[in-house]
């Protein structure tokens, strides 16, 4: 179990200028509005406890130099539940941010909503959806903090329906709250980092460095740009290869540059978006996240040089929505041999979650650069890619399919891979000679574009 810090110390941890917001208040009877024996009793010493009115503070304050709006839950009071008065606030906070133009960041610590107030406590829920709906629709980002618990209803609207989830470590999160889940489950399961590693949260965060995660998050999901994302340079300019199979040898190299070799000199720094959201993750296939290039903020989602499972697609279609959302540009790196194709990836929904990435890209307002910096198999690797704005390097292919499957579905004997390569016509001077990609960045050779073209 997390340390428990109130909502006050939770806000002192990530700033020093919180500026609260007025808080509406309602009229209702003392025992609340189902006349509850013993309610307003409980609120009374509730507030005597925690020196609160409610379970939630709403306010204003920089974080790390960025202006946010703040959502703090006071788990002392009745468990930090959510009810009519809950509402109002969390309503009240919401419209001030789109009024200001400010992204919210929710510090999450709840049980859920309040028995005392039946159903008029559980369709709260709707109102917090409606007013994050609206946060989505007007462009301005939602960071949430899980911290101990988070629970209920609370995690199912505030934190799980944020753009980015972190959570500080140890906390207890989940739907389900420890009296209310079955006797036999297994705690872990309930747990924050049981969440970051089923896709549902992005990071555990220890709460000393909660500030500068906030801060940097911020700053990177509030600047957006018109313009496109310049493609990267490969760490080491080579010539163009010779033939298709050539073109293949080197991009299957083990010694060639995978992503971080290009990610790490393109950004100052970066954050990782991880997890789909449904239940998974893809750490070895898919990298996604923002970054600041030359002093602006740029998405990014990259292909390691690993089969796709349908996780990392559906978290590079999370990627591109959100940057979409946000107006950032996004920047993708194109390196895998396909899509999984084994029976476990048909179970995950490959199919759907490579339509969904199609969509995201195609739907996208904000500019795509693709970059293809190794194997470009198949449609796997084509839901990555920018249309008509999709560069590649001397040490790369892209192809319908990979030379050998093609020579087996032709029937053609093994010796005739390397023919067959060559007919599809996949090296990066074929694509730009077919109008596939736009030019080969870090050559000399012919077939050369220029990123600024």
């Amino acid at each position: 179990m997390a340390d428990r810090l109130s909502a006050r110390e939770t806000v002192a941890l990530v700033t020093d200028d919180f500026t609260e917001l007025p808080h509406p208040e309602r009229d209702s009877p003392e025992d609340g509005p189902l006349g509850w024996p013993g309610y307003g009793a409980a609120r009374a010493r509730a507030a005597e406890r925690t020196g609160e009115r409610e379970s939630v503070i709403c306010g204003t304050a920089h974080i790390e130099g960025t202006r946010a709006v703040l959502v703090a839950f006071e788990f002392g009071f009745l468990g930090g539940s959510l009810g009519e008065r809950t509402g109002d606030r969390l309503e009240a906070a919401y419209a001030h941010a789109r009024a200001q133009r400010l992204p919210v960041v929710p510090l999450v610590a709840t049980g859920g909503s309040r028995m005392q107030e039946g159903m008029l406590a559980l369709t709260q829920l709707q109102r917090v959806a409606r007013q994050s709906a609206l946060t989505r629709q007007a462009g301005l980002a939602q960071i949430a903090v899980l911290r101990d618990p988070t629970t209920g209803g609370g995690w199912a609207t505030l934190g799980a329906g944020a753009d980015v989830v972190l959570a500080l470590p140890g906390a207890q999160v989940g739907f389900a709250g420890s009296r209310v889940r079955p006797a036999d489950a297994d705690p872990a399961a309930y747990t924050a980092e049981a969440q970051v590693a089923a896709g549902a949260a992005d990071a555990l965060v220890r709460p000393g460095e909660l500030r500068q995660t906030l801060g940097r998050w911020l700053r990177l999901l509030t600047r957006p740009s018109a313009a496109p994302a310049p493609p990267p340079l490969p760490p080491v300019a080579s010539g163009l290869p010779a033939t298709g199979w050539d073109a293949v040898r080197r991009a299957r190299s083990p010694e060639r540059p995978r992503a971080t070799a290009y990610l790490d000199p393109y950004f100052t720094h970066r954050v990782t978006l991880a997890g789909d959201r449904c239940g998974g993750t893809d750490p070895d296939g898919m990298l996604c996240g923002f970054g600041e290039h030359e002093g602006r903020t740029v998405a990014y989602a990259a292909q390691t040089g690993a089969a796709t499972r349908p996780a990392g697609y559906r978290t590079a279609a999370r990627l591109v929505r959100l940057a979409d959302r946000l107006g950032i540009p996004v920047l993708t790196l194109v390196d895998t041999p396909g899509a999984a194709n084994d029976a476990e990836a048909e179970r995950q929904g490959a199919g759907a979650a490579i339509a969904g990435l199609f969509d995201a890209v195609a739907a996208a307002r904000t500019p795509v650069t693709t970059l293809v910096v190794g194997e470009g198999g198949s449609g796997g690797a084509l839901a990555l890619a920018a249309p008509g704005n999709t560069w590649a390097t001397p040490d790369s292919y892209f192809s319908v399919i990979a030379p050998e499957l093609a020579a087996a579905i032709l029937k053609r004997p093994p010796q005739e891979v390397e023919a067959t390569a060559e007919q599809l016509r996949i090296r990066p001077q074929d694509l730009v000679e077919l109008g596939v990609i736009r030019g080969v960045v870090g050559s000399a050779g012919p077939g050369e574009g220029h990123p600024a073209d």
